[in-house]
């Protein structure tokens, strides 16, 4: 679809992130048509070496399915020619993230009021590990500590007793799509006023809240009526479910739901047990009903399982594994992976934007980039001769895809 035709068509996003949380923002934007431009250093965004190994250098699997449809400028900020670039860039911008530290984005002088005062109408977004409110502000932060901070980690006991991490930035993510929707919050609201503002987006905070949202529980009153936690996630047979031959993921939240699953499973006279009869008492006698539920499962194969729990309008999925997951055929069918060619990188394998608008589909208009792929393009459109081009390159403040590093 052409690119003047969706959504965010003619929104110019300067993106100072790196690693999961911003890119994973700014994606978003890109995918609904905006001008997203990843500006990095020499080395450039991190996540480019430390997710796997690529055809070329600096190319993992990780940054292309987080950087798709944007452009890559390098420079070095350091350098007063190289941080010039930017603020011009930024003067034709209607967004600049950062996910840098305070002090580091004050000593580029790069902070907020420095910028509105160039570009009033910028939407000026900081990514911060933890909210400048507190006592933790400024520290450094990745999804793993958060994890661990937010009490998700002590959520997850392993059978040795021991807390243990999500093997999926799910901090990182859930942060990064806050920052999306605030921002496209922020372009519709100066659409109505004309008016630049300052967002922050706190990791910490952000998945504290949904955290607790799920299990302050008995907590949100006072006094508490109940428990912190809700105790149908919390216990421990609240997992997916063992068959003769895999395992099966099954949700019943209604007490119909429940009666159609002890139908399905040929019981239907556990549906009227007091114990399993209503959502209240299920509550009560969690445990018992998990365990009468492995119960009736465990003597069946997975597809009998599935197909007798369909036939009755139960919620089911077998439990994938990775390999078993890229096989699904209902993803096959919408063509969720997408054989392509990468300019360098030769055949791939990229994920397609998943929603749909009528009038757009949002697509891959443009591969992920190399590092300072379109420096000269970029510094060419802000009024950059071809002797102030090669001055930046000479100097050092400036970089080219031919400049970038095969390692670290």
């Amino acid at each position: 679809m052409q690119a003047s035709k969706l959504p965010l068509a003619g929104v110019r996003v300067v993106d100072l992130t790196s690693a999961v949380v911003g890119p994973y923002a700014t994606q978003v934007l890109a995918d609904y048509g905006a001008d997203v431009i990843k500006v990095e250093e020499k080395s450039g965004d991190v996540i480019r070496w430390i997710s796997g190994r690529s055809p070329t250098p600096g190319m993992s699997g990780k940054f292309m399915h987080m950087n798709r449809n944007k452009r890559s400028v390098s420079l070095d900020l350091k350098q007063a020619a190289g941080r010039e670039a930017l603020l011009r860039l930024i003067d034709t911008a209607d967004v600049f993230l950062h996910n840098m530290r305070t002090a580091a984005i004050d000593r580029l002088l790069l902070d907020a009021a420095s910028l509105h005062a160039r570009n009033p109408r910028l939407l000026y977004c900081a990514v911060v590990g933890f909210g400048s409110g507190g006592r933790y502000a400024g520290r450094p932060a990745y999804d793993s500590i958060l994890q661990g901070g937010t009490a998700l980690s002590s959520l997850l006991i392993d059978a040795s007793g021991e807390p243990r991490y999500v093997p999926y930035v799910v901090i990182d993510r859930t942060a990064g799509l806050m920052v999306a929707h605030a921002l496209l919050a922020a372009l519709f609201a100066r659409e109505r006023d004309d008016a630049g503002r300052m967002i922050e987006v706190p990791m910490f905070e952000s998945y504290a809240a949904l955290l607790l949202s799920e299990h302050l529980n008995g907590h949100s009153f006072e006094p508490p009526t109940g428990p912190l936690g809700d105790q149908r996630l919390l216990d421990a047979n609240a997992r997916p479910v063992r068959t003769r031959d895999g395992h099966v993921c099954i949700t019943t939240n209604t007490d119909a739901q429940v009666r159609q699953l002890f139908e399905a499973l040929g019981r239907p006279d556990l549906a009227m047990d007091p114990r399993f009869a209503t959502s209240l008492a299920r509550i009560d006698h969690i445990r018992e009903f998990f365990a009468q539920r492995a119960e009736l499962l465990a003597q069946r194969d997975t597809e009998e399982v599935i197909s007798a729990l369909l036939a009755h309008d139960i919620p089911c999925m077998p439990c994938h594994t990775l390999e078993t997951l890229l096989a699904d055929p209902h993803l096959n069918d919408v063509g969720l992976i997408e054989p392509s060619q990468h300019p360098t990188q030769g055949s791939i394998r990229q994920l397609r934007p998943t929603m749909s608008m009528t009038g757009f589909q949002p697509s891959t208009r443009l591969p992920a980039p190399h590092i300072g792929q379109h420096t000269t393009s970029l510094l060419a459109e802000l009024g950059y001769t071809p002797e102030e081009i090669n001055a930046l390159y000479s100097s050092g403040a400036a970089f080219t895809a031919a400049d970038a590093p095969v390692e670290p």
